[in-house]
């Protein structure tokens, strides 16, 4: 052996294109037949012999059989690799007698040609019913279905000629003894250059001893052992008599207590199979067995088929339970993967089959079967079957009943649509029951029963509801939408109603507002509600058209007599359109079709009668198109086929109201871009009826003839501002466009241009906003903003709606909110701010803050978290703003605080973010409110909703600044105090917890009220007693003085024009003891104390206090006024002595009235003045500076200043 590299001297390998060359010298053994081969064309690889002197002569071929006995040289010529290009077969056989074989081993010849795969086969040959033992020598044999890792591959087939009883073994195993009848051939294949041993089995022969078994069949139960009759032979015999009963192929097995089978092949489960035939018999109520019973298998490594025959009575239903997992249905074609297979066929009464196939592992756990059934189960070899693979149940089979009452002028036809199961509808009772199989007629208005044979008959039949309406000149009698629609409601149904009028005139459908839609006339309708319309012409009936709800299609004029069909499926609700029936008038149209064509952008396509197929012969029908105004129209056909003339032409005509009739062709331009309404009229000619005829289908597509407002948007003029517009009105018709591209809604980005385009968009329908991000990246460098809206470019149509600021601010920052003009105020339901600006404050989320407005109490809003503020305005031109100064603080612990200042005038209220919502949980919201001096705070919680905590607890926290004292702080779960009188600045917190159910919510009222001290009320209440009883005392003093002077002192009297009298005279006839004159009634103090008014420092002390008039004060005698004597008037009645009665009215005194609000420190009741000196009066003594003595220290309470640590 030798590697070969040149092959100059070998003319016919030079048309090889060499890689790869082996030449050796083999000699096949004595009895064996060796066959060298390649796949490969000769042209690639071939294996060559080469003779003749010096070696000159070569024949290659791709396959070569060597002959016993003799040298030969081989050259292995291939352009791929040698080791994979050729195969090595070494074929023997071993010939036996009944009781010994020749030769008596197995050899292999180890050494020839090791470099390719070589396959050792053996042949055996012996004669009937003897038998081939191998005894395999060193490693014993494991049987396998996989190739062996090591290369020795073992293979056994018990017929050379049939590959089925085919087995491969594997080295190291168990096997090492095999068994194996006539022709069968064992083979050996090993890689390249695998050591092979030179002899592998020891050949013996002996007679054959089949398998031998003993089975016992019942009554009802037929067994069949059957193999295919071009396998391996083998009989099976029945040895019961004295002489066995063999058959070569089939072997029946009827009822017999034992049978004792011998088998002529060693094994019989691999060539034959067993049939199991048993018989099932049932009555409408059981069946007997009551299952289908698998016997224990002693032909368990037999494949085995086995059958159940079950037999019921008329109506009755097999209902088939399976266990365990079910099964599952497949195709005839179908197999299972794992061997068992079942099918169950079921003969029906016309003598049609059924068959179903199902595997193992379904949903399918039980069958209801009418009729004559066959189950059969198909199981594999050495397969496991329970012993009842299923249980069967017989009962009566249902039936269903119904009572029909049609109206007058009413037929209903129920007709079959499947064949099977096998059902009857049938009208009437026993005895008089009347049943068709496949259509019943009912006519007639009285009460029907009818029965159906079977549980649901709405999946065999269909029912038609039919109405005719006959029509005089003018009216068509009867109402359209009938009272059959509640009749057979879950089975597919037809309703048809048959108008007929006069031959000269047309019945005319007039559908409601929604009107039609054409569809082909295979489709259905996606309701499910399908409409057809057909007329009967002398040629045959003719569809005018398939229709479904909601189209263009309002009224469909036909000639004479023809049919509308409304077709709806089972179980579907019965919705029809309420179309009216009328007379029409005359036509020689085939129909009129009246189509009204939308507003706006639209394509309605439209088909001729019958299409696809023929256009009635020698026939014209119109459509009547309505165009909205300021649309233009064009007509497009989109498909269509001309028929062979027999007489006259097909044409279409165009007409319009006050214009000539316009004639086309099909192939000529169709009408574009035109206005106003038109018919179109399709005129057919007489028609070559064996070729195909007209049928056209088009499209009308409707446009918009107006003109778009159009507008530049310039952006980049506002920093970081964007537009929105998008539709808010119900006109479908209206058209945005941005940058020539038509949008439902319009964002223009903040910096760019656009080109806008609004095509019929009234301004109420169209909805304009815009937005503005303000960010803050560190609040230390960010200053104080002003949210004001810019001006917009003027070409937008549309006023802008509102305005939104997006406030961005640093993760440790705060957002401060406050009006550039005043305070303001909160909307709450009830008590919404109705100015023309209100301001709507979210968080980033879309939580809601809160609605403001001007002219409230809050002077700031401090959040932490992004905002966005959207201010809406009546109008912006007018109102530009600032609407809020926004700045940006350090970080704050609430979400949300808000500082108040209430007014005295009327009460603050204060609700939580979000209300009348709840605030987001773990939140926490705080108000600061300042309460001026001299007043105190009520506050009232007047709406309080409390949440079922899942997490944490509300809390409701009231505390005054500067103090550490809570005055109140509440839980969800504690009663909150309605009313809480806070004296001072205070601070409210509300608190949410993580709610389980409801929300945490508050809406609080702060009035403001005047404080009242106690104790300067006490001290002035006994000051001015005091003061009243000194002043008594001074008056009884004084006048005692005057009483003693009068007795030593005469005064001068001086009377004007009169008489006058001496003070000596004694005019008085009592003396002044005797006539009570020095009693008074009472004293004025003005009296008393008048010498006191003329001291200047006094008067001007009571800075104009006293402005009204001086009372009873005495003036010094300065001479008559008037000539005349004064005239003396009697005294007043003196007043009840019972009844008391001041001096004076206080308010004609010269004391000041207490003022409301505010008084001077001085004027307080609390104060005295420390330069009153003790004298009758308790005047002061000096003009001086004031210098106060504090008569009760509560008025002087210091009111803590609120500053940023007290909050």
């Amino acid at each position: 052996m030798r590697l070969c590299e040149t092959f100059t001297l070998l003319g016919l390998l030079t048309i090889l294109e060499s890689s790869e060359c082996l030449q050796t010298v083999v000699r096949a053994d004595k009895g064996s037949v060796v066959t060298v081969s390649t796949e490969l064309p000769v042209d690639q690889c071939a294996v060559c012999t080469v003779t003749g002197v010096n070696d000159t002569q070569t024949s290659c071929h791709s396959s070569i059989t060597l002959i016993p006995e003799e040298d030969v040289k081989l050259l292995f010529n291939c352009s791929q690799p040698i080791e994979q290009s050729y195969a090595v077969t070494i074929d023997r056989t071993i010939e036996c007698t009944k009781d010994a074989c020749s030769p008596t081993t197995a050899e292999t010849q180890p050494s020839l040609l090791t470099e390719f795969t070589r396959t050792f086969t053996w042949e055996l040959k012996a004669p009937e019913k003897t038998v081939v033992s191998l005894n395999i020598l060193g490693q014993g044999l494991m049987e396998t279905s996989q190739p062996c890792p090591n290369g020795y591959q073992y293979s056994v087939v018990t017929s050379k000629t049939s590959s089925k009883g085919r087995t491969q073994y594997c080295r190291d195993g168990s096997v090492t003894h095999l068994d194996l009848p006539n022709d069968a051939v064992v083979s050996l294949q090993v890689k390249p250059k695998a050591q092979v041993e030179s002899v592998l089995f020891q050949a013996s022969a002996g007679p054959l001893k089949g398998r031998a078994m003993v089975i016992t069949v019942d009554s009802d139960t037929t067994v069949v052992f059957s193999r295919d009759p071009e396998g391996p032979e083998c009989e099976v015999c029945t040895t019961d008599g004295s002489t066995p009963n063999c058959s070569p192929t089939e072997k029946i097995l009827n009822n017999a207590e034992k049978h004792s089978l011998e088998f002529s092949c060693l094994k019989p489960q691999e060539m034959y199979s067993v049939k199991v035939k048993k018989k099932i018999e049932c009555t409408k109520s059981s069946c007997t067995p009551a299952a289908g019973e698998a016997d224990p298998n002693p032909l368990k490594d037999f494949k085995r088929s086995l059958t159940w025959d079950i037999s019921v009575p008329e109506r009755t239903v097999l209902t088939l339970e399976f266990p365990g997992d079910g099964l599952k249905e497949i195709s005839g074609t179908e197999n299972c993967k794992d061997g068992y297979q079942y099918s169950v066929s079921t003969t029906k009464s016309n003598g049609n089959i059924k068959t179903n196939s199902y595997c193992k592992g379904g949903t399918v756990s039980h069958l209801d079967l009418l009729g004559m059934t066959t189950v059969t189960v198909e199981v594999p070899q050495e397969g496991e079957l329970d012993q009842t693979p299923f249980s069967v149940k017989a009962t009566p089979r249902g039936s269903r009943m119904m009572s029909v009452t049609p109206d007058p002028n009413t037929i209903i036809f129920i007709s079959r649509e499947s064949e099977e199961p096998d059902c009857s509808v049938c009208v009437n009772k026993a005895p008089k029951q009347i049943c068709e199989p496949k259509r019943l007629k009912i006519t007639g208005p009285g009460n029907t029963s009818v029965e159906f044979t079977c549980p649901r008959p709405q999946d065999i039949f269909r029912v038609e509801i039919n109405r005719e309406f006959d029509c005089t000149e003018i009216s068509c009698s009867g109402d359209i939408v009938q009272a059959e629609s509640s009749l057979f409601p879950d089975f597919n149904r037809t309703y048809t109603w048959d108008p007929k009028v006069t031959s000269r005139q047309a019945f005319q459908l007039d559908f409601p507002e929604m009107g039609m839609r054409q569809i082909p006339n295979e489709e259905t309708c996606p309701d499910e509600h399908t409409y057809t319309v057909v007329i009967y012409l002398r040629t045959g009936p003719a569809t005018i058209g398939t229709f479904c709800k909601g189209g263009t299609v309002t009224t469909i004029l036909a000639r004479y007599r023809g049919r509308v069909s409304l077709q709806v499926p089972g179980d579907a609700k019965f919705n029809p359109v309420a179309f009216k029936l009328n007379v029409g008038p005359e036509t020689s149209m085939v129909a009129i079709v009246k189509v009204n064509l939308p507003r706006g952008a639209s394509d309605t396509d439209i088909i001729t009668p019958n299409y696809p197929r023929d256009f009635p012969d020698d026939q014209k029908m119109q459509w009547n198109f309505t165009v909205p105004g300021m649309h233009n129209y064009t007509m497009h056909f989109r498909g269509h086929t001309a028929p062979e003339c027999l007489s006259s032409e097909v044409e279409v005509e165009y007409q319009k109201e006050g214009k000539k009739v316009t004639k086309l062709t099909l192939t000529d331009p169709q009408p574009e871009h035109q206005q106003g309404n038109f018919n179109m009229v399709l005129k057919n000619c007489k028609t070559n009826r064996t070729l195909q005829g007209l049928t056209l289908n088009y499209t009308v597509s409707v446009m918009r003839s107006g003109h778009p407002v159009l507008c530049t948007v310039d952006l980049s003029k506002h920093r970081g501002v964007s537009l929105q517009i998008e539709k808010v009105g119900s006109d479908p018709y209206c058209e945005m466009s941005i940058n020539s591209k038509v949008e439902q809604k319009i964002n223009v980005a903040a910096g760019t241009k656009a080109s806008l385009s609004f095509l019929d968009c009234p301004n109420e329908d169209v909805r304009l906003t815009a937005s503005k991000v303000v960010g803050c990246q560190n609040v230390a460098s960010c200053s104080a903003t002003p949210l004001t809206v810019p001006k917009l470019d003027s070409c937008l149509p549309m006023p802008l709606h509102s305005f939104t600021w997006h406030l961005k601010i640093p993760q440790d920052g705060t957002v401060d909110l406050a009006s550039p003009s005043g305070r303001l105020r909160q909307s709450i339901p009830g008590h919404e701010c109705n100015q023309s600006v209100s301001l709507r404050v979210t968080e980033e989320d879309g939580f809601s803050v809160g609605d403001f407005c001007t002219k409230g109490t809050i002077q700031k809003v401090q959040v932490h978290a992004n905002v966005s503020i959207t201010a809406t305005a009546h109008n912006f031109t007018k109102t530009r703003g600032p609407f809020l100064n926004v700045s940006f603080s350090q970080e704050i612990p609430e979400t949300i605080i808000y500082r108040v200042s209430p007014g005295s005038l009327s009460p603050t209220l204060l609700a939580t973010p979000n209300w009348p919502q709840g605030m987001k949980p773990f939140s926490t919201v705080s108000w600061i409110v300042t309460v001026p001096s001299q007043y105190q705070a009520h506050v009232q919680f007047a709406n309080i909703s409390q949440p079922k905590c899942l997490e944490r607890h509300t809390a409701i926290t009231v505390k005054m600044l500067g103090y550490e004292e809570e005055l109140m702080s509440r839980r969800e779960d504690e009663q909150a105090e309605d009313k809480l009188v806070v004296p001072h600045s205070f601070y409210l917190n509300m608190s949410n917890c993580i709610p389980e159910e409801g929300h945490f919510g508050a809406v609080t009222k702060i009035i403001l009220q005047k404080r009242t001290n106690l104790l300067a009320i006490i001290l002035g209440i006994a000051g001015a007693l005091l003061l009243m009883l000194i002043v008594l005392a001074v008056v009884c003093i004084i006048t005692k003085k005057k009483k003693k002077e009068s007795t030593s002192h005469e005064s001068s009297i001086y009377i004007g024009k009169g008489s006058f009298f001496r003070p000596g005279d004694r005019h008085f006839t009592k003396s002044r003891p005797d006539n009570n004159s020095h009693v008074y009634a009472s004293i004025d103090e003005t009296m008393v104390y008048g010498h006191l008014l003329d001291d200047s420092s006094y008067a001007d002390s009571m800075q104009d206090h006293f402005t009204g008039l001086q009372v009873d004060s005495y003036k010094t005698f300065t001479g008559p006024t008037d000539g005349q004597l004064p005239v003396i008037k009697e005294p007043d009645p003196e007043p009840e002595m019972d009844q008391y009665k001041t001096f004076l009215d206080p308010s004609e005194t010269f004391l000041p009235s207490r003022p409301r609000t505010p008084i001077d420190r001085q004027d307080s009741l609390g104060f005295q003045d420390r330069r009153m000196v003790d004298n009758e009066l308790y005047t002061f003594k000096s003009t001086g500076d004031i210098n106060t003595i504090r008569l009760s220290g509560a008025d002087m309470e210091p009111q803590p200043p609120i500053t940023e640590d007290s909050l």
